[in-house]
């Protein structure tokens, strides 16, 4: 490959190549005012969710820096914000804080490596063009997270907010009675100081949403701080923070940390992946393009790599910020950059004015943004859907919440697919009856017009032959014929919703058909796609049924099973009352 051709290879690769070239002085105007109102927001919520993290609250900056300048070259959304999240902070929290412990050199390292061998597992799934697996988070495993995560992570705060030391641990329950044996401990204006900022912010994005009400807590509480020195009266601030840019580094960790963070590593990529394309989709639907679910991948996994080696956390796509980038009238991921040039300056020129920043004020934003993630009547909307939706969502709240974070994860998925693998073992066979004055056969269950033809059984299957179904349905069929209150002399299996057929669900027909011919009963099909017949010559099973056993349409299969029928009794008046119900 010459130099021009690796060229072109690498200006597809990246998508920058893709709009940079009709980029417009308007866009440009529009993509700086939305990354400064994101950069201002960015640097009190990237240091409250470093603390979240259980690292010191410069990291936040740090990863509000490089990860943000790399998106833009891969990511394919238009409006999504990258950077540190609350919930990716809480389980960095809980699957590091299990090797080391918080705050520690180790602790650090370790998260830092986590951010690097995240970013790994991202991009060698985009290589590997695994995108599709986001759909293992269904929708109600994604609403059980974020309904118990909020709460887990409002929890974990209260120790800053009351000034006290709490357990750090991810279970309610624990922190819970640790708050209450040392209620004699709290120390009331850093109580006050909390309850007061998220007063502020509550009050704020109700009648001010537009406003940036993390920014103006931070600068209020450190005023108050400051005037009334109350870091010397026991408010814990922030303190001294090494300002300058990152300098690069590679963490030095053993092997045996690295193989026992390997659950996280697995959690987090599949967690940060589906928040980035949820958040894609939301934005890209909401204006009219697309986003590609394997450069996103690669465009957050590159963003953790370079931005590990940078001292960054682990970053993916924070809504609230890309929320507002986008009211904000961004117009493509240039906007990341300029909110990390706002986050560099802050970085070489402002980090002195960050002294005095109280830790329940940080607290505060963390609580009031975590508890805006819960939605309730998303799970309502499951229950009224898809009760057993709502159910599974349910089920991952609850784990998540006894269990930890990434086992109820894991759970949750184990479920969808339970259910999954239930909903395909037992699916929906309807009986079909003749609709007078056409060729259509529907389900007797809702459409009650629709007639039974004496003798015959029409049925219709609903999902592909399986081994986990097949059983089902050699039971459902044999049943059917032999129960019913009617003679059975033929059944017609509709077939075109039919799409796969496997060895076990052949077996089972092969078990049918000989079953019902003792019962004297014919098996038909109608309707077969070109590949499943394919499957039923291979196997021989349409060889001993017979190649008049198989019919395009089911009006074509009852037809023929009525004039053999007529053919044999020339009295037998079906075929002829059949026909008089045709247009």
């Amino acid at each position: 490959m010459g130099l021009k051709e690796q060229y072109h290879w690498i200006l597809s690769k990246l998508t920058i190549s893709k709009w940079l070239t009709g980029y417009t002085r308007q866009a440009f105007r529009s993509d700086l005012s939305a990354g400064v109102t994101v950069g201002v927001m960015v640097i009190p919520q990237g240091m409250a969710y470093a603390v979240l993290a259980g690292v010191p609250a410069i990291y936040g900056l740090y990863a509000s820096l490089v990860p943000l300048l790399l998106y833009p070259l891969f990511g394919t959304s238009r409006h999504l914000s990258v950077g540190i999240v609350a919930i990716d902070m809480l389980i960095v929290a809980a699957g590091v804080g299990l090797v080391a412990d918080p705050g520690t050199d180790e602790y650090i390292a370790l998260v830092i490596l986590l951010a690097i061998l995240v970013g790994i597992t991202q991009i060698a799934m985009s290589v590997a063009r695994l995108g599709f697996i986001v759909n293992l988070l269904s929708k109600p495993v994604i609403i059980g997270f974020t309904t118990s995560a909020p709460l887990i992570i409002s929890f974990s705060q209260l120790g800053n907010l009351a000034g006290i030391d709490l357990v750090q641990s991810q279970y309610i329950y624990d922190i819970v009675v640790d708050l209450a044996e040392k209620w004699e401990r709290y120390h009331l204006v850093t109580l006050a100081i909390g309850g007061a900022g998220i007063l502020l912010l509550g009050l704020s994005r109700k009648y001010f949403p537009t406003a940036p009400e993390a920014l103006l807590l931070v600068i209020l509480s450190s005023l108050l701080v400051w005037g009334l020195s109350l870091d010397d009266r026991g408010v814990e601030v922030v303190g001294d923070i090494q300002g300058g840019l990152p300098a690069p580094m590679l963490p030095s960790v053993s092997f045996e940390s690295v193989r026992r963070l390997i659950p996280t590593i697995l959690t987090l990529s599949l967690v940060q992946f589906m928040n980035v394309v949820t958040l894609g989709r939301t934005f890209a639907s909401k204006h009219k393009y697309t986003i590609s679910p394997n450069k996103e991948l690669m465009a957050i996994g590159t963003a953790n790599l370079f931005g590990g080696f940078f001292r960054s956390l682990p970053v993916s796509g924070s809504f609230s910020r890309t929320a507002v980038n986008e009211q904000a009238g961004a117009k493509t991921p240039f906007t990341n950059v300029f909110a990390a040039l706002v986050v560099g300056l802050t970085l070489l020129f402002l980090t002195p004015f960050f002294y005095y920043v109280p830790m329940p004020a940080l607290s505060a934003i963390i609580i009031v943004a975590s508890l805006g993630l819960i939605e309730p009547r998303q799970i309502r909307y499951l229950f009224r859907t898809k009760e057993r939706d709502g159910y599974i969502a349910l089920f991952t709240f609850a784990t998540i919440l006894l269990i930890g974070i990434q086992e109820g994860i894991l759970l949750g998925v184990a479920a969808s697919l339970v259910g999954v693998l239930v909903r395909t073992s037992r699916p929906n066979v309807a009986e079909l009856g003749h609709i007078s004055g056409s060729h259509f056969f529907r389900d007797i269950d809702r459409y009650p017009e629709a007639d039974r033809i004496r003798g015959l059984l029409v049925l219709r299957v609903d999902a592909s032959f399986s081994f986990n179904n097949a059983e089902f349905f050699k039971e459902y069929i044999i049943s059917k014929s032999e129960t019913d209150n009617r003679r059975i002399e033929a059944v017609i299996i509709e077939g075109r919703s039919i799409n796969d057929l496997d060895t076990t669900a052949i077996e089972a027909l092969q078990n049918v058909v000989e079953n019902l011919q003792e019962l004297n009963i014919d098996l038909h099909f109608a309707g077969l796609k070109g590949p499943i017949r394919d499957v039923m010559l291979r196997s021989g099973l349409a060889r001993k049924l017979g190649g008049t056993h198989f019919h395009m349409t089911t009006h074509q299969a009852v037809q023929y099973i009525l004039q053999k029928w007529q053919q044999k009794d020339a009295s037998d008046r079906r075929l002829s009352d059949y026909m008089d119900t045709v247009d």
